[in-house]
């Protein structure tokens, strides 16, 4: 099975600590790397996770606060500084680009790569990047300023061929492909041999949600119903309730409502705010409601598997 796994670079929510970094993660899907969010530290993580800064093809970020973008200009510095000539790609909102392009043009300039900005609308649910793999999806979310969150969908792959079967038969190596798309085989006897006997089915395509901070959206496990792997920010614990409410956050308990609602795979908690000392609470609190939750922590690869 291909690679698809989720390095986590920070965690932590706005306010510094010593335990948690501001939220980055690198998404490794079929050895193409995305990232989502580069909160300040974030180069230096991406140090720690030996992942080679050129492989980083594209920047998704959430929002405008600075525990979500403040890393940025830092990275593309030292992606100019390393010699890198690949394309970067930037998504976020359209307002970014001007504070994106004066940064630049403060600090990067002279830059041996070409920086896209591509403009996400915070409103919508629709792909902002396709391959002939995978598609990203922008996941609208409520927060006190625009903010989404990322869905990053396999494609489906076509069935595996059983070379025994192939053997067998003597099917030339030209009927592969027709095979794979469905044909049949008809022997030479005019015996017709159904294609479900000469291929098994691929596994099944994985997705990845990313949702960012937020309040609770009862609608929400619509949009990432079935998700093999859900990361939901957790800043609180339901005893603040009214302060996530208040600042447009999440409890535990809300985060794995969503995941229960969505029949995800698995859950990940993460945006601690620093009041805990002890993410534990956070767990066992969304482990009463879904059993399958995890806590983000610096360093933690995730494969994303069902």
């Amino acid at each position: 099975m291909e690679s698809f796994k989720v390095h986590i670079l920070g965690c932590g929510s706005a306010l510094p600590t010593l335990r948690h970094n501001p939220s980055s993660q690198l998404i490794e899907i079929r050895e193409k790397f995305f990232m989502v969010d580069c909160g300040e530290g974030t180069q230096i993580q991406l140090r720690r996770s030996r992942t080679h800064f050129s492989r980083i093809s594209a920047v998704f970020i959430s929002h405008l606060h600075g525990d979500h973008c403040f890393g940025l200009i830092g990275m593309i510095s030292t992606f100019g500084m390393l010699g890198r000539t690949a394309p970067l790609h930037i998504y976020a909102t359209a307002e970014f680009k001007p504070m994106l392009d004066a940064q630049m043009e403060m600090f990067c300039r002279g830059l041996e790569f070409e920086v896209i900005f591509h403009p996400v609308s915070t409103t919508l649910h629709q792909t902002v990047y396709e391959d002939k793999s995978l598609t990203v999806e922008t996941i609208p979310l409520d927060h006190r300023i625009a903010c989404c969150g990322y869905l990053f969908r396999e494609k489906g792959t076509l069935p595996h061929i059983r070379r025994d079967m192939i053997d067998f038969y003597h099917i030339p190596i030209s009927q592969i492909n027709n095979i794979k798309n469905g044909a049949d085989w008809t022997t030479n006897d005019g015996e017709v041999i159904v294609n479900s006997r000469l291929t098994y089915p691929a596994a099944a395509p994985r997705s990845y949600a990313y949702c960012s901070d937020t309040r609770y959206i009862p609608t929400l496990y619509k949009l990432v119903k079935g998700a093999t792997l859900l990361y939901h920010e957790a800043t609180y614990t339901t005893e603040y309730a009214r302060h996530a409410k208040q600042y447009y956050h999440s409890t535990a308990a809300q985060a794995a409502q969503v995941a229960h609602d969505a029949q995800v795979g698995r859950l990940v908690l993460g945006h601690y705010s620093a009041r805990f000392d002890d993410e534990t609470v956070l767990l066992n609190e969304a482990k009463a409601i879904f059993e399958n939750t995890i806590l983000s922590n610096e360093g933690l690869v995730i494969d994303v598997k069902e």
